[in-house]
């Protein structure tokens, strides 16, 4: 969603860009030695920034299987179909 959409002015907009920012950083900490995690370790990691999501085993799993089938093929093969209508 845009910063815009939500209601913030220019003024407000660059410290926002800020708090994501960190936001972003601390995530990609957190997720860093993510193939290393067991599976109860890696829900806590994701209930660390989504709190109030209602089914997070269920987005751990697309996650997880997003990331196996991005293991499975090359970014070539991503990009030709994006650019092939």
């Amino acid at each position: 969603m845009s910063i815009r959409e939500i209601g913030y002015g220019d003024q407000s907009i660059n410290k926002k860009m800020k708090d994501y920012i960190n936001l972003f950083h601390s995530m990609v900490s957190e997720i860093h030695f993510w193939e290393d995690l067991s599976k109860s370790d890696k829900l806590k990691k994701i209930s660390i920034f989504l709190s109030d999501f209602g089914n997070i085993e269920y987005l751990l799993d697309y996650f997880e299987n997003f990331n196996v089938d991005l293991s499975k093929k090359t970014l070539n093969s991503y990009l030709k179909s994006v650019s092939n209508p």
